[in-house]
């Protein structure tokens, strides 16, 4: 254990081997890059991340900084990118809406404080974990159940959204099945306008980054449109994010102490419960973003380490709630993005970090001009990306029990909330699978590893269905054949 603390304050590790005397100048240059085209993209998520979670927009943007800074130095990965994700929305969201109010209000910065506690528990939490050991945990947890997990939260994100994508104004408080309510209620109320705009920035990122990831699609969407808004549709009553929050400031540093209300059962338990949510949000997703970040990178050098990361992120969720921000993880989509940009060793975290407060802090005054319908596309945006054809194609060709799994976690998600969905499914799982937990019959049979070719082609092809792979390559290979007559 005292190696491994020795190792965990060891911060010019072998996650920075490709920094060589030789190389260094080409990779400052692109770890430089990576983190310009990564910071480029975060800013409106962010934000939109944050809004979605009941916070104020700079909230987001402080909070992907400097987890990206803390996770970069304390972490175990060399190419993981930190910052505010889907899989924390639903969470963050019920804290706020339980304990605090509209921004603003005394209650907000109460909601906020008991948030900071939350998370600061969950942190000491993810270092003892780190301390002890316990980075493998991670792998118990059967893929159906993230897969549902991960489509459970695509589904809650995606119809929280429709209300701002549909111009109305719906209160801050109350969960799904009430904010849905709301939505029918005001269909008189809704502006075709704003959901031009929201539609207009979906399908702009969507686009943009089919043509290539290195657009900073969200930015570009939400700019184009922000534009129009401001002239063109400036007599449509749309709403703005500074109609909502106010001047957008950019002292982004600001001590946010942790707070505790009147100490009763009910609140502690809510305190246990949020802080558990918040431990297994971060280790299942970061360990799973630096496992995948590893096999994108074809690291062939030092892996991520496990127990590492998990003490990074324990120093992330206590952190970065104290200075006006919220529990963040490894990013999925942002990590494959920085890869393919070309990151190389952590600086490219550094990078992003600082560039993002850099660019927002000018950007300020202008982030409020952001209609409120473009960050309700923007989160759709992320929603419908979230939920991967192949993923499912894999649970389902596993077999049926966790098939099963899967579309019970899916819809346990949104219509319970997150923790209860996931026990339930775990509950579930560790009572019948020792039992029913068995591959199909016709599928027995351990497949042959894939071929580099193959995967290259899954990772260009993601949202392929079987029947569309398998005619695609056999107009490859005819195309190949009439090449060579």
């Amino acid at each position: 254990m005292w190696d491994r603390l020795k190792l965990f304050f060891t911060l010019f590790d072998s996650r920075f081997e490709d920094l060589t005397p030789a190389t260094w100048k080409s990779t400052l240059y692109r770890d430089f890059s990576a983190g310009l085209i990564v910071a480029l993209t975060a800013i409106p998520m962010a934000m939109g991340f944050a809004i979605a979670m009941g916070l104020r927009p700079e909230q987001g943007i402080i909070a992907g900084a400097l987890a990206c800074m803390i996770g970069r130095t304390f972490g175990g990965s060399k190419y993981q990118v930190y910052g505010p994700t889907a899989a924390f929305i639903p969470l963050i969201a019920a804290v706020m809406s339980k304990y605090g109010g509209a921004p603003g209000t005394p209650e907000f910065v109460e909601g906020h404080g008991f948030l900071v506690l939350a998370s600061i528990v969950a942190g000491v939490v993810l270092m003892l974990m780190g301390l002890f050991g316990m980075g493998k945990l991670a792998q118990w947890v059967p893929n159906s159940i993230v897969v549902g997990f991960t489509i459970g939260i695509a589904i809650t994100i995606g119809l929280s959204n429709v209300g701002e994508a549909l111009g109305l104004q719906l209160s801050i408080k109350g969960g799904l099945l009430k904010k849905l309510g709301e939505i029918v209620s005001q269909t008189d109320k809704i502006n075709w306008v704003a959901f031009g705009l929201a539609i207009f920035t979906f399908f702009t990122t969507k686009r943009l980054l089919q043509v290539s990831i290195y657009i900073p699609a969200p930015l570009i969407a939400i700019g184009v449109a922000s534009i129009a808004a401001a002239t063109l549709l400036s007599g449509y009553g749309i709403l703005l994010v500074g109609d909502r929050y106010g001047a957008i400031p950019n002292n982004f540093f600001v001590f946010t102490p942790p707070q505790l209300p009147e100490a009763t059962p009910s609140v502690i338990f809510d305190l246990v419960y949020f802080a558990v949510a918040i431990v297994f949000v971060s280790g299942v997703e970061s360990l799973l973003c630096s496992s995948m970040a590893d096999r994108l990178a074809e690291n062939k050098k030092t892996p991520f380490n496990p127990d590492k990361e998990l003490w990074g992120q324990g120093l992330v969720q206590i952190i970065t709630p104290l200075i006006n921000g919220f529990p963040c993880t490894g990013a999925l989509a942002r990590t494959a993005t920085s890869i393919k940009a070309g990151a190389v060793t952590p600086l490219a975290g550094y990078f992003k970090g600082f560039l993002k407060l850099g660019i927002a802090y000018f950007l300020a005054q202008y982030l409020e001009l952001v209609p409120m319908a473009c960050i309700a596309g923007i989160l759709l945006w992320v929603a419908s990306n979230m939920i991967k054809t192949s993923e499912i194609v894999e649970v389902w060709r596993h077999s049926r029990f966790h098939t099963l799994l899967m579309i019970f976690t899916a819809v346990a998600v949104p219509l319970t909330d997150f923790m209860t969905g996931v026990i339930a499914a775990l509950v579930l799982y560790a009572v019948l699978a020792p039992f029913i937990d068995r591959p199909d019959r016709l599928k027995d049979h351990k497949p042959r590893p894939k071929s580099d070719s193959e995967r290259e082609d899954e990772e260009l092809h993601p949202f392929e269905t079987i029947e569309e792979r398998d005619a695609r390559r056999l107009a490859q290979e005819r195309a190949s054949q009439v090449a060579k007559r």
